[in-house]
C-alpha cells in the first residue's frame, strides 16, 4: 500500500504544542486485498469510525467496494478523521467531511469535456505505424479492428502498401487537461482499392446502437475474418499447398496465422466447443459448432482458456486457448479452418452475413449519419489531424 504524505515534513526542531497545524493529509493507492480496516489502520486512523461511516446514507456501497489502484484521499487530527475523498469513477467523487453533527456525505461531479478530432492515415509499413504517425492512439486503432472493420478486413491478410484509413472519434479533457480518447464516430478504410465506412449509431431509446454502413447495414457480423489480433500470415488457403514437414503436395484447408506463443486465440462466433483436447496432428485443438452446420478450429495451442473446454458455450471475441506449437507445427502459430457441413472453406473470402437496421429508426440513422460523415469527409488527403471541433 502506498501511503504518500500530501503535506511538507514537520521542521526538525519540536513542534509548539499550542499551536494548531492543522490536519495531516494522506493520499492512499488501494493494493490488491486491501481492506477499508486495514487502509485506516495503516494511516493510523481509529479503525472504529469505520462502523460510523457504513451507517451513512448512500455511502457505504462506494466505500466497501475497492479497487487495486483507486485512490483515497484521507485528513485526520490526532486520529480523528476530518475528510475522505475517493474518486469513484473519471467524472465522480465521494467526499464524507466531519461536521458537528456527525459526518456528511456529498458527490462531487467533474464532468469530462469532449472535442471530436478528425485524423487520416497512409499506410506504408502498418496500421500500428501508420496510425502513431497521425497521431492516432493505439486504443482507437484496435476499434477500428476489432468492433469496426475486422467483420470486413483481415488485418493480418488484407493490409497493403499505399491503403489509407480516416478516423472521426472523441477526446476527452477535464479541467483542461487530457484524459483520453472516447467513441470513434465514424470510419472509413480505403483496402486494396475498396473503400469501406461506418458510422456509430445509438437510437433515441436506446433500443438499437452500434457500427453500421452508410446504407444502414450491421458492421458486425455472425464471425470474425480473423480469430486473432494483428499478426501475420504465415501460410494462406490452398489446396495445392506442399507441406513443410513432408515435402507432399497436400490441400491446406485453413489460414496459418504467426504469432508469439501465448498470443490469445479468439472464437470466431458464438457457439459450443464441440471438441477440446490432442487431436494428431492439430496437437492441441479446440473445435466450435456454430449451428446451421458451420464449424471452426483452432489448432497448434499451447493451452486452453477456462471457456475452451467441450460443452462450453462462448461468445464471438471469447478467449479459448492460446498461440503455441503443438502437434504437426514447425513454430508457433495457429492454424483456423472453417467447414460448412464438414466442407471446408476459404475464412478470407466467405461471404458473413449482415444485420440491419429496423425500419422504423432509418430516418433518425439518416440524420446522425449524413452529419458525421460530412464531419468525416473533412478528414482530407493529408495525413494527421485534419480538424477538431468542440
Amino acid at each position: 500500500m502506498d501511503l504518500t504524505p500530501l503535506v511538507a515534513a514537520a521542521p526538525a526542531t519540536a513542534p509548539d504544542p499550542t499551536l494548531d497545524t492543522g490536519p495531516d493529509s494522506i493520499e492512499v493507492t488501494v493494493q490488491r486485498n486491501d481492506t477499508l480496516e486495514r487502509i485506516f489502520r495503516s494511516a493510523g486512523i481509529d479503525a472504529a469510525t469505520i462502523a460510523e461511516l457504513r451507517n451513512l446514507p448512500d455511502a457505504r456501497s462506494a466505500l466497501d467496494l475497492l479497487r487495486p489502484g483507486d485512490i483515497i484521499r484521507l485528513e485526520h487530527i490526532d486520529g480523528v478523521l476530518q475528510r475522505l475523498n475517493r474518486q469513484i469513477s473519471a467524472t465522480l467523487t465521494l467526499s464524507i467531511s466531519r461536521e458537528d453533527q456527525g459526518y456528511a456525505v456529498s458527490y462531487i461531479e467533474n464532468p469530462l469535456e469532449k472535442e471530436v478530432v478528425g485524423r487520416r492515415a497512409r499506410i506504408e509499413s502498418s496500421v500500428f505505424e501508420a496510425g502513431t504517425r497521425a497521431g492516432i492512439s493505439g486504443a482507437v486503432i484496435m476499434t477500428l479492428a476489432n468492433e469496426i472493420f475486422g467483420w470486413d478486413i483481415d488485418f493480418a491478410l488484407d493490409i497493403r502498401r499505399g491503403d489509407e484509413y480516416s478516423v472521426l472519434y472523441e477526446q476527452e479533457f477535464q479541467d483542461g487537461d487530457y484524459v483520453g480518447d472516447g467513441r470513434v464516430l465514424a470510419a472509413e478504410f480505403m483496402n486494396q482499392g475498396k473503400r469501406h465506412r461506418a458510422v456509430w449509431f445509438e437510437s433515441a431509446d436506446g433500443e438499437v446502437h452500434g457500427y453500421f454502413t452508410p446504407e444502414g447495414e450491421g458492421m458486425r457480423k455472425a464471425f470474425l475474418r480473423a480469430p486473432l489480433e494483428f499478426t501475420r500470415v504465415s501460410s494462406v488457403f490452398n489446396p495445392k499447398r506442399r507441406h513443410p514437414i513432408s515435402g507432399k503436395v497436400r490441400a491446406h484447408k485453413g489460414i496459418d496465422y504467426a504469432a508469439r506463443s501465448g498470443t490469445p486465440i479468439l472464437a470466431a462466433g458464438d457457439g459450443r466447443v464441440q471438441f477440446a483436447g490432442r487431436k494428431g496432428g492439430y496437437g492441441n485443438a479446440v473445435i466450435l459448432d456454430h449451428g446451421r452446420g458451420i464449424t471452426t478450429l483452432y489448432a497448434h495451442m499451447s493451452r486452453f482458456s477456462k471457456a475452451g473446454r467441450s460443452g462450453r458455450r462462448v461468445k464471438q471475441g471469447e478467449v479459448i486457448g492460446y498461440v503455441g506449437s503443438t502437434g504437426a507445427a514447425t513454430g508457433p502459430h495457429l492454424h483456423y479452418e472453417y467447414r460448412v457441413k464438414g466442407v471446408h472453406k476459404n475464412p478470407a473470402t466467405i461471404p458473413l452475413p449482415r444485420t440491419e437496421i429496423p425500419s422504423k429508426y432509418l430516418a433518425e440513422f439518416r440524420a446522425q449519419a449524413e452529419t458525421k460523415l460530412a464531419q468525416l469527409e473533412m478528414t482530407s488527403g493529408e495525413r494527421g489531424q485534419a480538424f477538431a471541433s468542440r
